[in-house]
């Protein structure tokens, strides 16, 4: 039986670190900044005031910034937000 692409299959650190390794050092701080972006972006609930419209607005910016690097080095590196991050 094989695994679900929709569950996460968590690896071990020693892995994580591996995978790591082989990458540049530019594309590994893409993603973290994609992946703390595409979190801001579901901190913010319906309805929102200016202030709120303007950090998610800036959070959406900043994980579209972090895809064009990730998109240039791998494309199924991308990161969309998702429902899963509330």
């Amino acid at each position: 039986m094989t695994a679900s692409p929709l569950v996460p299959v968590p690896i071990p650190d020693r892995v994580a670190a591996l995978i790591g390794s082989c990458m540049p050092i530019g594309i590994l701080q893409a993603e973290v900044d994609a992946e703390c972006a595409a979190r801001e972006v579901y901190r913010f609930r319906a309805p929102l005031c200016a202030d709120d419209q303007a950090d998610r607005e800036h959070a959406l910016a900043a994980l579209a910034r972090a895809n064009k690097v990730l998109g240039a080095y791998n494309p199924g590196l991308i990161l969309r937000p998702r429902a899963q991050w509330r």
